[in-house]
């Protein structure tokens, strides 16, 4: 009989884990709290609207880039259909009410960004350089054949950020413009890694794309062929504990009562709360101590739009606003004076749309701004979080509405979401938008591996090695590698 591996969660890389193990003859379990696939890749309706929660644009999907590679691996090409973000600028950078663009393509980067900074280009072609080089240095990124599970080269984990960014350019409205994409990755200053940035505008720069119908279709896919390799997905499924006996792990015990048994294990739910949910001896309080003293990235507060029909021209760019250039501030920012910085992106529902029918706006928020309702649940939080949010949404729309003014009035409806939200729909410690900080300053303790000290229980997901659409599926094949090989994978993937 073929091995049996429970995979617990449903996210972005417990579906990629198992679709490349039921692919290769393992017999897969999913099992998912909700009633709902996808983690982030989760989407709603609502008056027979789609909202995407989590994964709101991708990159690098031209024919024969990375991530385009990656989906034809994973037969998502036919399922999910793409709409182009605009090549002149698909993040549009708003700093102190001067805007700039970053462009797709390497070249078309420079030329456009230079215009604003024609003293500087040749730090913007350093820029690229060095992204570029830290993205060649990956042997997974590039796809070669390689003996360990390297992600990345040391260097690039012990450097932060912005100071990679410094030893560039002098200039500091450029250093802020180059970081301008900062809420992708819920920067910290002096914390983060130059990796996690490098690679994320390594792989938008080559090409940038919306999900046409909301990155759901993504789930679904995967899905499909996972049952069509045999695997099974079970939703109000939730586990309580990972049962060990005094070697393994040996079964699931779901919060209904019922137990599962198989041979591997792999968790796709955020690492605190794994360890949480085991109780044996097999992981040591060393190792506990460490995984829930990890610093998580900061939640954030989303008001979903519905527009009025054919009143909202499509923005066919990502707007990240900031009212000034100490863009790092923000993560850290005053209660009193919030909301100083956002995302604004619309979303696509056909290929070259003229109109727009809805949107999301984004901006960080503390847990500890939702804490006083922690023990609630979705739709039973009481009259005065709901006031809570109402008040958040206003000040969010009025702060828009100085960058696009009209907007307010083009609104049909709208729905917000709190860090309470994310935490429940996701199982994020704390509604932590991408999990566990990554600190340069203790690279080795803020890596997670996917080996846990249960020698047959694995984990995936955000936490493993880098966060977003191509941090997870390479997390979950180094997750899958465990099982059948790194070099058989990257085979795999290169002979399709």
């Amino acid at each position: 009989m073929n091995k049996h591996v429970i995979i617990v969660g449903s996210g972005l890389g417990g579906l990629v884990c198992g679709y490349i193990l039921s692919k290769n003859g393992y017999r897969v379990t999913i099992v998912e709290k909700n009633p709902q696939i996808g983690g982030c890749l989760q989407t709603f309706k609502r008056e027979g609207i789609i909202f995407d929660t989590g994964m709101h644009y991708i990159g690098s999907m031209d024919k024969d880039q990375i991530l385009y590679r990656f989906f034809n691996y994973l037969n998502l090409l036919d399922d999910v259909q793409l709409s182009r973000l605009d090549t002149s600028g698909y993040d549009v950078i708003s700093i102190a009410g001067e805007t700039y663009k970053y462009a797709s393509g390497f070249d078309n980067f420079v030329e456009t960004l230079s215009q604003q900074f024609p003293e500087n280009v040749d730090d913007i072609k350093e820029y690229i350089r060095r992204i570029k080089e830290i993205a060649d240095a990956s042997p997974m990124y590039k796809l070669q054949d390689i003996n360990t599970n390297v992600f990345i080269e040391a260097d690039y984990i012990k450097t932060g950020v912005n100071e990679f960014i410094e030893s560039i350019t002098q200039n500091k409205r450029l250093q802020s413009v180059l970081a301008g994409n900062l809420p992708l990755y819920a920067g910290v200053k002096d914390k983060t890694p130059t990796y996690i940035h490098a690679l994320i505008n390594n792989f938008y720069i080559q090409s940038a794309y919306r999900i046409v119908g909301g990155s759901g279709t993504i789930a679904d896919s995967l899905a499909k062929s996972i049952q069509s390799f045999g695997g099974e997905i079970k939703t109000h499924a939730e586990v309580e504990e990972f049962i060990c006996d005094d070697q393994k792990m040996t079964e699931v015990l779901l919060t209904d009562g019922r137990r599962l048994e198989a041979d591997y294990f792999i968790s796709n739910i955020h690492p605190q709360i794994t360890t949480e949910k085991i109780k044996t001896k097999l992981i040591r309080k060393a190792y506990r101590d460490r995984i829930a003293n990890l610093e998580n990235t900061i939640s954030n507060f989303t008001v979903f739009i519905k527009f009025k029909k054919d009143k909202v021209n499509y923005l066919n760019s990502n707007f990240y606003y900031y009212d000034n250039d100490d863009i790092w501030s923000f993560n850290h920012y005053d209660e009193k004076k919030w909301p100083e910085s956002y995302l604004y992106m619309h979303q696509s529902v056909e290929q070259n749309a003229r109109f727009v029918e809805s949107a999301q706006l984004i901006a960080y928020m503390r847990y500890d701004e939702v804490k006083q309702w922690a023990h609630t649940t979705v739709g039973n939080r009481g009259a005065d979080y709901e006031a809570f949010k109402a008040h958040k949404a206003e000040l969010l729309l009025n702060k828009l509405e100085q960058s696009f003014p009209g907007t307010k009035d083009a609104i049909d409806a709208i729905y917000t979401s709190s860090p309470l939200t994310y935490r429940d729909y996701t199982a994020t410690k704390d509604g932590s938008m991408y999990g566990i900080v990554r600190d340069k300053n203790f690279p080795t303790q803020t890596l997670v591996s996917q080996r846990t000290k249960v020698p047959n229980l694995f984990m995936t997901g955000q936490n493993i090695n880098s966060h977003g659409i191509l941090g997870v599926i390479i997390g979950a094949i180094i997750t899958s590698a465990e099982f059948l090989g790194m070099n058989r994978i990257m085979e795999q993937i290169n002979n399709e």
